[in-house]
């Protein structure tokens, strides 16, 4: 069995206290995985019925509410920015600017149509996960905002592998990997990726 608390394969580490914020009792990795996707199921089920704009889904108080509503079940900080460093992300003291840009971009890209919807959530999706606002889910939020954000601009949710990023293996390698060549100036394999 996998411990509860892993720190390889691109996990972000929790903190003490942040693990000591776990709602169920769980002994591993594996079910802690299982909790959280249920959750995320019901959270990405609500999210595509739910009426928001896609104007008003890239805003502070739309990210912090489909955090909550994906992890509520999980983690008692759901919904909550980090407070504490992490070995990916912004220094946690810079997440409120860095997030406002990202919104002002992101309601540009929508208003001027500066992206095709595709490229427009990927690009969404990447600023979050660079931000890194939360504890951790960062991920996972990001694809989902990503998937509803094309959906709501009348395409077809974003494929991401057509696998579990979650689970360490080729696919998350593909993604790890295309998430740093963004990093560096080239969203061609991440869109390539999302699509895959």
């Amino acid at each position: 069995m996998m411990p509860l608390v892993t720190t390889s394969g691109g996990n972000t580490p929790l903190s003490a206290e942040e693990l000591a914020d776990l709602i169920p009792s769980l002994a591993t990795r594996e079910e802690l995985n299982e909790w959280e996707r249920e959750n995320i199921l019901r959270a990405r089920e609500w999210a595509i019925r739910d009426r928001t704009s896609p104007n008003d889904m890239v805003s502070d108080e739309y990210i912090r509410k489909l955090h909550l509503k994906m992890f509520d079940q999980t983690w008692k900080w759901a919904g909550q920015y980090r407070r504490t460093e992490k070995n990916i992300g912004i220094p946690f003291h810079e997440i409120r600017e860095q997030l406002a840009a990202l919104f002002g971009d992101g309601c540009y890209w929508i208003e001027k149509g500066t992206f095709s919807p595709d490229e427009m959530a990927v690009r969404f999706h990447h600023r979050i996960v660079a931000i890194h606002p939360f504890p951790n889910g960062n991920g996972r939020l990001a694809r989902l905002m990503a998937d509803v954000l094309v959906i709501k601009l009348g395409h077809p949710a974003l494929t991401w592998g057509s696998t579990d990023l979650v689970k360490q293996g080729e696919a998350r390698a593909r993604y790890l990997d295309a998430i740093r060549a963004a990093d560096n100036g080239d969203i061609h394999p991440l869109l390539e990726f999302a699509r895959s």
